[in-house]
């Protein structure tokens, strides 16, 4: 995400001509799409994606768990 933010500034600066970046050439300017397209490729092939995704619910359904218990009254195991 932050390199597709990364890379609509650039575009704008070099549209708009500002600052250094209106020297710059095209291919500077959009590299970061480049790498962006890269990322999620590399992200998706290695399960890095889907592992973040699993993680994220794991810590959902603890919290609820948690969250259940303190509501019964029963002490959460700390790991």
């Amino acid at each position: 995400m932050y390199l597709l933010l990364a890379g609509l500034g650039l575009m704008l600066l070099k549209y708009f001509e500002v600052g250094f970046v209106a020297g710059l050439s095209w291919w500077w300017v959009l590299s970061p799409f480049a790498l962006a397209v890269a990322w999620w490729a590399w992200a998706d092939t290695t399960g890095y994606t889907k592992r973040k995704a699993m993680e994220k619910m794991d810590q959902k359904k603890q919290d609820r768990i948690d969250r259940q218990r303190e509501a019964l009254g029963i002490k959460t195991k700390r790991r």
